[in-house]
């Protein structure tokens, strides 16, 4: 495998979020989440089921966390009326509700996640990496793709093995190991995963570790020159 380029690509754009929640210590709170994440981008934050479909008939947002309990409108109506109108938006629903209907009915309207109040930091940034690496992924596919891609790309969003981020684990970092060794769709070491993402051997190491002990992908020793072998890491 040959080593990265001298001159790194452009860093993709960030994705815009639009928070949508009735409670505002709540809203600034997944907000202030949002901000805190490489990748992301807080494009707004609104409290209804109306001002939230007035904002998204507007360009620049990409993903909605939506609560589904708002004062106007029901979260799956926003969603719908959202579909309707032929909006591809992708929406995560944030919210206490845990009825199977709604579960459900969240799940034929294509939201990406259900994520249930109360949550951590660490389980929302976990989240929401494992998003950031399914776009990233379909960004950068081009023409037909096979069952593996898709099948790989629908774990990234369906993962929940690691309940949160280890110390020193970035989100946006843990996106592109997790893009890189899905991409593949063979092993890689460690070293290979560096020159990829453009980070220290030890540095992806150390993600790619964490993905194993998560679950996420299989570690293999790798044999070949005299010595310890190296170990390789494949998308589970």
């Amino acid at each position: 495998m040959t080593g990265a380029s001298s001159t790194l690509p452009p860093a993709p754009p960030p994705v815009r979020v639009l928070v949508v929640d009735d409670e505002p210590l709540t809203a600034e709170a997944h907000g202030a989440y949002v901000s805190r994440l490489d990748g992301f981008a807080l494009a707004g934050v609104v409290h209804d089921g109306r001002s939230a479909l007035d904002r998204l008939r507007q360009p620049g947002v990409d993903l909605v966390l939506l609560d589904l309990t708002l004062p106007d409108i029901h979260g799956i109506q926003v969603c719908r009326a959202l579909r309707a109108a032929g909006s591809t938006v992708d929406v995560v629903a944030v919210t206490a509700v845990r009825d199977v209907s709604a579960v459900r009915s969240a799940v034929s309207l294509g939201i990406v996640q259900y994520l249930i109040k109360p949550f951590t930091f660490a389980t929302f940034a976990e989240r929401l990496a494992g998003y950031l690496a399914f776009r990233r992924g379909l960004d950068q596919g081009e023409g037909q793709v096979t069952q593996t891609e898709v099948d790989a790309s629908l774990a990234t969003l369906r993962t929940t093995a690691a309940p949160s981020l280890a110390k020193g684990i970035a989100p946006e970092t843990l996106a592109a190991v997790i893009e890189a060794v899905r991409s593949r769709g063979g092993a890689w070491s460690a070293g290979e995963v560096a020159s990829a993402v453009a980070v220290s051997r030890v540095t992806a190491r150390r993600y790619l570790e964490h993905l194993a002990d998560a679950g996420q992908v299989d570690r293999v020793p790798r044999y070949g020159a005299p010595g310890r072998p190296e170990h390789e890491y494949r998308w589970r």
